[in-house]
């Protein structure tokens, strides 16, 4: 078949996907009947690739003709139904009148890829109306300030960064230093949401892992002062912290893929022996259904929501996050300069006590070439000082059934972690 064939024949094809939509949905009768149904749509998406063709073929004029002829019926469509006694001001289907026009000039231009995509797409916003309008109904006007807040920073903030290395060492790129504020924006984001669609009050086990998201230890600290205060809770709130420690791996993992790939891959070794024993531990927990509802939620966990419901990004936090990164490259680079190997896994000994995910960061940006070992070695060291600060606090803090089944969990992450470590280190 002749490419213009091909431009014309998906040019009405779209057209007519959207006639069926809108006679399938009921817009073409009725009391309130739209101008338009299938052949009508058909053959305004063929007019609209007629017209791309005339321009393609250095005839401007009479493909602006044909456009404006195309944009033009509608519009009036839309004047004289709105002359109806009682009609509704709906112009969607006028609209998307004039989207097919131009979808089929998109075609005729020889974009016919583009064209059928882009068709196919209005005709899902079309047929998802009422989803569409359900989820807007759930959306707080918090969430969507986020939302808009996240694009700014993503898509004005980012692209005018530059991407180049100042500084000692050449540790700073403002471009991969913003590149971790949306990251952790994202993640808080993205743990505000899961919480608010969960709930507080469904679990301790799911308040756990979804506080994981964010931190772990902080995760930690707070089950354990519950313990204190609600001894009955014991088990369920271990499972919520042993739930938590498990998923920090993965998303140690998710930010290491996203950053520096080989690092990710040498790491996954290291990290899936205790990955494995967490998802083992927290399966038997629920599978001898020993997790017991909260009957309303921690008034910590309260307190951190209504934190989060004024500022899911958490923007604040992941601006933090980015100096410490910052800090913790400036070491580490000098620490390579002056030290070696040895002082990178030195560092990661104490720095996993504090941030893992600073020292997250910073290794997949010191792991190049023969550092992706040692920089998959010094997350998982990281992760082993952490666990044995997150069993220090179980063990200090927490009280009764909690201090025993939290203590005894971790100490089982730790040695799977550690059994790692030494048959990677070998």
């Amino acid at each position: 078949m002749p490419p213009l064939a091909l431009d014309l024949l998906v040019a009405t094809l779209v057209g007519m996907a959207v006639g069926v939509e809108r006679e399938w949905s009921g817009h073409t009768t009725g009391p309130d009947a739209r101008f338009a149904g299938v052949r009508t749509f058909a053959l305004l998406g063929a007019l609209g690739g007629f017209a791309g063709w005339l321009l393609r073929d250095g005839q401007p004029v009479a493909g602006a003709v044909l456009v404006a002829a195309g944009v033009l019926f509608p519009m009036v469509a839309y004047a004289v139904t709105l002359r109806r006694p009682d009609t509704t001001t709906d112009g969607t289907t006028e609209v998307v009148a004039m989207v097919v026009v131009a979808l089929g000039v998109t075609a005729g231009l020889g974009h016919r890829a583009a064209a059928s995509a882009a068709g196919v797409l209005a005709v899902l916003l079309l047929a998802e109306k009422s989803a569409m309008q359900a989820a807007l109904q759930r959306v707080a006007a918090t969430e969507l300030r986020a939302a808009l807040q996240f694009g700014v920073l993503a898509l004005v903030i980012l692209p005018v960064l530059p991407d180049r290395s100042f500084g000692p060492f050449g540790a700073f790129n403002p471009r991969e230093l913003w590149v971790v504020v949306l990251l952790f924006s994202g993640l808080n984001f993205a743990g505000y949401l899961a919480r608010r669609a969960v709930g507080e009050t469904r679990g301790l086990g799911i308040t756990g892992m979804l506080g994981g998201v964010v931190s772990s230890t902080a995760v930690t600290l707070t089950f354990s002062r519950r313990s204190r205060d609600d001894p009955a809770l014991g088990e369920a709130l271990a499972v919520g912290v042993l739930g938590a420690c498990t998923v920090l791996i993965p998303r140690l993992l998710v930010v290491t893929s996203l950053l520096n790939a080989p690092v990710a891959r040498a790491l996954l070794p290291v990290l899936a022996p205790p990955l494995l024993a967490g998802v083992a531990l927290v399966a038997v927990a629920y599978w001898r259904d020993h997790q017991v509802r909260a009957t309303e939620a921690p008034a910590s966990a309260v307190a951190a929501r209504g934190a989060l419901e004024h500022n899911p990004l958490a923007l604040g936090s992941a601006l933090q996050m980015a100096v410490a990164f910052q800090l913790v490259l400036f070491a580490i680079a000098w620490v390579q300069a002056h030290v070696g190997a040895t002082g990178v896994l030195a560092s990661a000994t104490l720095l996993g006590l504090t941030d893992m995910d600073a020292l997250t960061l910073s290794m997949t940006r010191y792991g190049v070439g023969a550092q992706v070992p040692v920089a998959a070695l010094a997350i998982g060291v990281g992760v082993l000082t952490n666990t044995g600060l997150k069993l220090a606090l179980a063990a200090t803090v927490g009280r009764g059934r909690y201090r025993l089944q939290a203590v005894g969990g971790l100490a089982v992450l730790g040695l799977a972690t550690g059994a790692a470590l030494w048959a990677a280190w070998r």
